[in-house]
């Protein structure tokens, strides 16, 4: 396979053509510096085969305190010497990021202005940067040559700047954000070129590469995909080993890493486009998890690019490249860009992880999970929904002879009915039917004793049944549960209205709202539809769809009765009465546990308390340790 094959970055080379790029990933500490768990972090991806990695950016100047945690490039070379140490020994290239995040940053760590090409306001906070004065940008550009220096010192491979999303670099590249008048203005890529060859003067003889924002989804004053392959060309000149091709803008921020909203490759055609123009190796980047795709994207007909850039992909699963040069690639656990544990950047403040493979960013204190049990046991797993197919995958792994019960005719649970979990899922039932696991279908268990062992061996994962809706009922009156109706065991009318009852702001309603189109109206308490989505970086551009397709969003509303005609709601602020009429009403609210069997202590998942896929997967795993 091409993707396998090395590639020259100019005084390096990479073992492969895999990346693993930067990310924010907050395991840093309160002092801004790399920890052991970013050593942990970066060498697990290093064993797995990755051939690139390069570390989660660090900001150039104490300007730029964009996150928490964020590291800081002054005092990062003894962090980046031992991620280099951990990761020498599996041949990986590691590739320094450097970064400024500019009016896209954050005041509420450093408390000081932001510091941009112009006073454009940050559109997320609103807050107004100051523009630049001469001393500041002679500030920047030195920070970035003195961090460059820095890295190698460290043993850095090279270095990567980032003029892509959350970027200073991009913002005077652009004319969405660069409105100066001075030599900085009429000459947008000036600030651009004077950091690259401050960058190269410092670190001569290491890699230096390039991450570019080629589109930033803003054509009316922003880089448009038109412009890429000459300003690709024209930054590259100035000593660039290898560029990454990126989109977004201060507009688009949830593009540089969008969902699975989004088509996988997106952005094919925009590198192909500029690697046509330049003459170093150019990186595909943009929701490339699938293996096929990015052998197709280095090594098709129409080869787009020299590398692919998979970097949720390998949070998702570490050993990726050795899966796949072991000719087994349908045993990589599937990345299924849910967006919900990897983006870290919101009001949480949690550290990277992933729903598929949470032991991602828990490096350093997760257990082996498949150490050997000390005496294989007889495990009967209750339910095969994602909590027991993984508790039923890791016993097995443990050497248990592994059997589980699900009382339908149809494993996977919630998981394949809704979001974008069924690929995980059916990932979970073949590795499961390779493990020798034995599935009985349409069992189901009651009374834990009926199985003849012990129940310290049975892990109940039976999952949810619907909540308590609080709204009243009136004579006549149908309320339908959201799953049955995603489950297909209830039909809604052909015709007509439909009113979805979300208190919960999550994705299951919204989705079904999307289907239904100008039939569906959202009722939520919120000020915004799918306020949960803002976790997942979804929130503006699920908002959009819905509009798109016609969705009425009754916002600010509480629902009180459901009647034979609708359902009557109140206003959450003034208590104001009135009806919304509709052929069917559905409740998207929260769910509740299963009763538990008795006797049975191990449980996992939604049965304990119904929660994301994430928990269920963790849970499973924990339980299956435990036996």
């Amino acid at each position: 396979m091409v993707l396998l094959t090395p590639v020259d970055l100019g005084p390096r080379s990479a073992r492969n053509r895999v990346m693993f790029g930067p990310h924010v990933t907050n395991l840093g500490d309160d002092d801004r510096r790399f920890t052991d768990r970013h050593v942990a972090y970066y060498e697990r991806r290093a064993r797995g085969g990755c051939g690139t990695i390069v570390v989660e950016g660090a900001s150039i100047d104490a300007s730029d305190w964009p996150y928490e945690r964020a590291p800081l490039a002054d005092g990062a070379t003894a962090g980046w010497a031992s991620i280099v140490e951990a990761c020498a020994p599996y041949g990986s290239l590691v590739i320094a990021s450097l970064d400024h995040a500019g009016g896209q940053g954050s005041s509420a760590f450093h408390q000081r202005e932001l510091w941009a090409p112009s006073n454009v306001p940050e559109v997320n906070t609103r807050e107004v940067p100051k523009s630049m004065e001469l001393e500041d940008i002679e500030a920047v550009v030195g920070g970035f040559a003195a961090a460059a220096a820095n890295a190698v010192d460290a043993g850095c491979d090279g270095v990567e700047i980032n003029a892509g999303q959350h970027s200073l670099v991009r913002q005077f590249l652009s004319g969405l954000t660069n409105h100066r008048n001075d030599e900085w203005g009429g000459d947008r890529l000036r600030f651009a070129i004077d950091v690259l060859q401050a960058v190269r003067r410092a670190a001569p003889g290491v890699v230096l590469g390039l991450r570019l924002s080629c589109d930033e989804l803003a054509p009316w004053a922003g880089i448009t995909p038109e412009m890429a392959p000459n300003l690709a060309a024209a930054l590259t000149a100035h000593g660039v080993d290898y560029l990454v091709v990126v989109r977004g803008s201060i507009f688009s921020t949830h593009a540089t890493r969008s969902d699975f909203h989004s088509p996988p490759g997106h952005n094919r055609e925009l590198t192909q486009a500029v690697a046509a123009a330049v003459a170093v190796p150019v990186f595909l980047q943009g929701s490339v998890v699938d293996v096929a795709m990015a052998e197709d994207a280095v090594g098709g007909g129409g080869a787009h690019c020299a590398g692919v850039e998979m970097t949720r992909a390998q949070i998702a699963d570490p050993d990726l490249v050795h899966m796949l040069a072991a000719g087994t690639p349908e045993r990589i656990r599937p990345c299924i860009l849910c967006n919900q544990t990897c983006q870290v950047r919101d009001n949480r403040n949690p550290i990277v992880s992933c729903v598929a493979e949470p032991s991602a960013g828990h490096e350093t204190e997760d257990p082996d999970w498949y150490a050997p049990a000390a005496r294989p046991r007889s495990v009967h797993v209750i339910g095969a929904g994602p909590a027991g197919l993984e508790a039923a995958r890791v016993a097995a792994h443990r050497g248990h002879a592994v059997t589980v019960h699900e009382r339908t005719r149809a494993v996977g649970g919630l998981a394949v009915l809704a979001g974008p979990g069924r690929p995980l899922a059916e990932w979970l039932v073949a590795e499961i039917a390779r493990l020798g696991v034995d599935v009985s279908l349409g069992d189901p268990v009651t009374e834990a004793h009926t199985l003849g062992v012990d129940r310290s061996d049975v892990i109940e994962c039976t999952g949810s049944q619907p909540g308590r809706p609080a709204v009243e009922l009136e004579n006549g009156a149908c309320l339908f549960d959201i799953v049955d109706v995603v489950r297909g065991a209830v039909s809604l009318p052909d015709d007509g209205d439909v009113a979805l009852l979300d208190p919960i702001g999550g994705p299951i309603a919204v989705a079904l709202a999307e289907s239904l189109a100008g039939r569906a109206i959202l009722v939520t308490q919120d000020h915004i539809a799918g306020n949960q989505l803002s976790l997942s970086g979804d929130l503006a551009a699920a908002n959009t769809r819905l509009a798109q397709a016609g969705v009425r969003i009754e916002r600010r509303t509480i629902p009180r009765v459901v009647t034979a005609s609708g359902v009557t709601v109140s206003d959450r602020f003034t208590g104001e009465r009135r009806t919304i009429r509709c052929v069917a009403v559905i409740d998207c609210g929260y769910r509740l546990p299963t009763p538990s069997l008795d006797g049975v202590t191990n449980r996992a998942g939604d049965c304990v308390a119904p929660r994301t896929l994430y928990e269920a997967i963790l849970e499973g795993r924990r339980a299956a340790l435990a036996i």
